[in-house]
């Protein structure tokens, strides 16, 4: 039908802010090319956030996104997660917990159902993102998306039709992959917690490698409607990122909730049939190696940053020693009108750090002034049960960094809110600088800790000092009352114990 193979028509569309629409012949087939003052490759916390920022500061957004609207996040972490976790704690209340809130009689617990509110949250989330574009004018691609050079992305959608978007900046938002251990290969019985996530079914038995965030979380969920849990950790303790006291007080939890936890020891291999899979590991301190047997296994040892399958090689940014995208302080890669965001960047991993990311690189692109992110100070969140929040040093750590420290803690067990609720396991824990009293790192364990964790962050963004904490009036009876108790406790002073 034509001779030529690449003809390049112009068409100016005075439309809608001003798109710019081209036409490139590729063969017998016509591709469109579109040009948008910002694309953003990847639409999970960080993606979409940078697109509405984008939009919202007078650019024409798109944004494209091949599966998961809303990211991993959305659809199979941080947010159906936390509706299974709600369920596993409402189970673990009416099972084992029962005689002291005076419930009598038995009680089934129906993890299908869990399940199925858990997708519902999930899809009504994931909704909002599709509702967020249309209210921000961001034109929305649902392909693959591919770079073919510095100033052009390639999306293929699942028809085959291909269109072309140029762009004046571009948002690498793509995230990462779970890791998996080496020479395991995933299977009926092994499997990531994305497949976990999305069984409406729980095995009798489960073995979790790895003692992290997701393991921790997951084991709750599991082990609230009777799965007979084991987790595998290589480092002295679960948590291990984590103060070790806190790390202690969960491993207590654990215990008493009937979890097995294997720490120091290391992983040589997964077996898996059809109806089971075995754990082949050995202790670090010597032994004749052994094995764990369990219906399935999930392996939870981190994530890599997703630098390939979507050719990023073609557009000269660099990466950093670690295998991510190398980027500085507004989130500028290497080569100019380029950005990265999020897990890809491989700092800190969480959702919020990718939505914190996004708004820096929209505000930078229109020319604002922004405040560098502090990825220490970056809040930590683990909605285990009881829950973790964390932020900054360790005593350990800030004593390394030449601080003169001063530590508080504040048991639970002390705050009258908490016994009311039936939950006075945990602490408050404070490290500061002695000189002025500033916060150096806060370390919580017990109930509802990540709802208290934002007023601690607050004090250290802004140079707040223990003392001023402690002057602010907390309403009583509440959980924040141990936030005051603590920050007294730096100065010596503490009311309540």
């Amino acid at each position: 039908m034509y001779e030529m193979h690449d003809v390049l028509f112009c068409v100016l569309w005075r439309g809608f802010r001003g798109t710019r629409l081209t036409f490139r012949l590729v063969g017998d087939r016509v591709v469109s090319m579109t040009h948008f003052d910002t694309v953003i490759l990847g639409a999970g916390p960080g993606g979409y956030v940078a697109a509405i920022r984008c939009a919202q500061l007078g650019m024409k957004t798109a944004i494209i996104e091949n599966k998961w609207w809303g990211g991993v996040c959305l659809n199979v972490g941080c947010i159906p997660t936390k509706s299974l976790l709600r369920n596993a704690e409402i189970a673990h209340l009416l099972t084992h917990d029962k005689q002291a809130y005076g419930i009598q009689g038995d009680v089934r617990c129906d993890y299908g159902a869990a399940f199925s509110r858990s997708r519902a949250v999930s899809d009504r989330m994931v909704k909002g993102i599709h509702f967020l574009m249309k209210k921000n004018k961001i034109t929305e691609y649902n392909g693959w998306g591919a770079f073919k050079n510095h100033r052009t992305i390639s999306v293929t959608f699942d028809t085959g039709v291909i269109e072309s978007l140029t762009f004046d900046n571009c948002v690498i938002a793509t995230g990462a992959t779970p890791k998996m251990l080496p020479g395991v290969v995933p299977g009926p019985r092994v499997m990531t917690f994305e497949q976990l996530i999305m069984s409406p079914n729980l095995p009798r038995s489960v073995v979790i490698c790895g003692g992290g965030a997701i393991g921790a979380e997951f084991a709750y969920i599991m082990a609230s409607y009777g799965v007979q849990v084991t987790i595998i950790e290589a480092c002295d303790r679960i948590l291990p990122l984590e103060d070790p006291e806190v790390s202690a007080e969960i491993t207590k939890a654990y215990k008493n909730f009937g979890i097995n936890i294997l720490t120091s020891h290391t992983i040589h291999g997964i077996s898996q049939d059809l109806t089971s899979a075995k754990v082949h590991v050995t202790r670090a301190n010597g032994g004749e190696p052994y094995q764990v047997d369990a219906d399935q296994v999930m392996v939870s040892i981190g994530f890599q940053p997703r630098i390939h399958g979507y050719g990023l090689e073609t557009t000269g940014v660099a990466l950093s020693p670690q295998g991510a995208i190398a980027i500085d302080t507004t989130m500028k890669t290497s080569i100019p009108g380029i950005y990265a965001i999020g897990d890809v960047t491989g700092k800190m991993m969480l959702a919020h750090t990718a939505e914190a990311q996004g708004k820096i690189a929209a505000e930078t692109m229109a020319g604002m002034p922004t405040i560098p992110i502090d990825y220490k100070m970056i809040p930590r969140a683990i909605y285990c049960e009881p829950q973790v929040a964390s932020f900054g040093y360790t005593e350990t750590e800030a004593r390394e960094k030449g601080y003169k420290v001063r530590v508080s803690k504040f048991p639970f067990a002390a705050n009258g809110k908490a016994w009311a609720l039936g939950k006075s396991t945990g602490f408050v824990k404070i490290i500061a600088d002695s000189t002025h009293n500033e916060i150096l790192g806060a370390h919580l364990v017990g109930p509802n800790v990540t709802e208290l964790l934002p007023e601690l962050t607050l004090a250290k963004m802004w140079d707040l000092t223990t003392d001023e904490i402690a002057r602010n009036i907390h309403a009583h009876p509440t959980l924040s009352e141990t936030l005051k108790e603590v920050a007294e406790g730096v100065s010596g002073r503490m009311t309540n114990f």
